[in-house]
């Protein structure tokens, strides 16, 4: 049971409380990068405040993050407080004494209430934290559709300015091969010809991107274009012996969309998807739906996207494959096609290695 304290020595306490609280508040307002750091010095500040400081030991666990002053000991007493973010119970703070080496200790109700200020102290850090690191993210999210809707603009108008003297080209070139008699010249036009219609492929990729490609939307079976898309890919899975895994929660859903831009943006993801996995790996593909919406997750196991990559990964003639691999239209296409859906695209990483996309497109427009 505690003992009478003295009028000076409960001054005293009283003093050390609320210094403690000041100091508590001085090391998140100083805070560097280094969570633990911080962490750990509000720990040997609370210890300093227990009426047996130098028996006190303190122990902090905030998700993964686990700290202690000392090792906990087998026999003892402990006090402890809550920390919780967003109504959330993510942890605790305790005070132990060691009952073996202080066998009369025991815990003021004031330093109770004390504790419960210092994890209100900590939990307010974690969760200004969180919000400050999820409005970073619509910041980032915000700034990299305008940039793509500013190039949507740009590449819409290069596209049309292309168009006319390619057609000219391809048309031209493909007259003069039907008229020649010269094997060079054939061959020549031939070669004029191919990369017509390469270029002309280009063109229509950058018409999709600005969403300017015209669409015939109207209700469809979904599962059947991915099975054919699945089927027309399978020598590609074969080729680079990855297998893959197809999975429709409602096997006769049903949606309006393009026909031929949805297998467009199956045919970009997938074989991305196909070019990421190392050999024997697994691609999945998930469709559920909601009451208004259909949700698609393609899923592989290869090296996944990295941090600083990722916000640029639907830009125009951006590429991480090798020169001649890619073009880098790949996935600004689909972006275009499934804004001009008026649905979202994502990705995130997959668990414990790859990536995931995850497409979301309304039932009905």
């Amino acid at each position: 049971m505690p003992k009478e304290i003295s009028l000076s020595k409960k001054l005293e306490e009283r003093i050390k409380e609320l210094s403690c609280l000041y100091e508590v508040s001085s090391a998140i307002r100083k805070h560097s990068d280094s969570v633990e750091n911080t962490m750990e010095e509000i720990c040997e500040i609370t210890k300093k405040a227990w009426f047996y400081p130098d028996h006190a030991i303190v122990e902090l666990k905030v998700d993964e993050l686990q700290i202690s002053t000392s090792d906990i000991p087998e026999n003892s007493i402990v006090q402890e407080s809550h920390i919780t973010f967003f109504n959330e119970s993510n942890g605790s703070i305790k005070v132990y004494y060691d009952t073996a080496k202080l066998k009369n200790a025991y815990f003021l109700e004031e330093e109770q209430k004390l504790l419960n200020k210092i994890s209100i102290e900590i939990s307010e850090f974690f969760e200004r934290r969180e919000i400050t690191r999820k409005e970073e993210l619509l910041k980032r999210s915000a700034e990299r559709n305008d940039r793509l809707s500013i190039l949507g603009e740009i590449t819409a108008g290069i596209a049309h300015e292309l168009n006319t003297p390619l057609g000219n080209i391809l048309g031209f070139a493909e007259l003069i091969k039907s008229k020649t008699l010269e094997s060079q010249t054939g061959k020549d036009t031939g070669k004029i010809i191919k990369a017509a219609i390469y270029s002309r492929e280009i063109v229509k990729k950058l018409m999709f991107f600005a969403c300017e490609m015209p669409q015939h939307q109207e209700f469809v079976q979904i599962k059947p274009i991915i099975d054919q898309a699945l089927k027309l890919l399978s020598q590609n899975f074969y080729k680079a012996e990855v297998s893959y895994k197809f999975k429709i929660e409602n096997p006769d859903l049903e949606a309006q969309i393009d026909t031929i831009q949805f297998t467009q943006v199956l045919f970009n993801l997938l074989i991305n998807a196909i070019y990421a996995s190392p050999k024997k790996s697994l691609i999945s593909i998930q469709v559920t739906n909601t009451a208004s919406h259909f949700i698609m997750e393609i899923q592989d196991q290869g090296p996944g996207i990295p941090a600083d990559l990722n916000a640029r990964i639907y830009e125009p003639f951006f590429t991480t494959k090798p020169v001649g691999e890619g073009s880098g239209l790949g996935l600004s296409v689909v972006h275009g096609i499934i804004k001009s859906h008026q649905g979202e695209i994502i990705n995130f990483d997959n668990k414990p290695t790859g990536t995931i996309f995850q497409i979301k497109l309304p039932l009905k427009m």
